[in-house]
């Protein structure tokens, strides 16, 4: 059976299609997410890490570095409070009444939050960058495409 370049050309218009609209979804996707991820993180006004400078003009911690710097300088100070949980809790159990095992585990709360608002951020960017990459790759095949298929009409 003998496939010709309008066959072969038609195949790659449908995979260049879908490509195309899996990469639109893949960007629309990353796009909105990251935007729930700004707004979400605005309701908790977090400001730490963030200079005084940036603080009076009502900036909050809402981006990848600033969630990832806020995380790192939270975690320095849990650490203050002691290096690890174990060293905290010696050979005792956890005690919500002591505001030293208390304010530790608030700071564990924040500080994986803030973690997991940099790896979410993290994660909208690679699903952006991915779509990107599948609308490249379907306008690519698009052209070879749209080669096969003009040279249908020469030979």
């Amino acid at each position: 059976m003998r496939v010709t370049y309008r066959t072969r050309s038609m195949i790659l218009f449908v995979i260049a299609f879908l490509s195309l609209i899996a990469g639109i979804i893949f960007v629309q996707q990353g796009l909105s997410k990251n935007m729930l991820i700004k707004r979400l993180a605005a309701t908790e006004n977090v400001t730490a890490a963030l200079s005084d400078e940036k603080i009076k003009k009502g900036e909050i911690v809402d981006s990848l570095s600033e969630m990832q710097a806020a995380g790192d300088l939270i975690r320095s100070h849990r650490q203050k409070i002691a290096p690890t949980y174990n060293q905290l809790l010696g050979s005792g159990k956890y005690d919500p009444t002591d505001p030293k095992q208390l304010t530790y585990s608030q700071a564990i709360n924040l500080e994986n939050y803030l973690y997991l608002g940099a790896l979410s951020f993290g994660i909208t960017y690679l699903m952006m960058g991915i779509g990107a990459c599948m609308i490249l790759v379907a306008i690519a095949i698009g052209v070879i495409g749209s080669s096969l298929w003009s040279r249908q009409g020469r030979s």
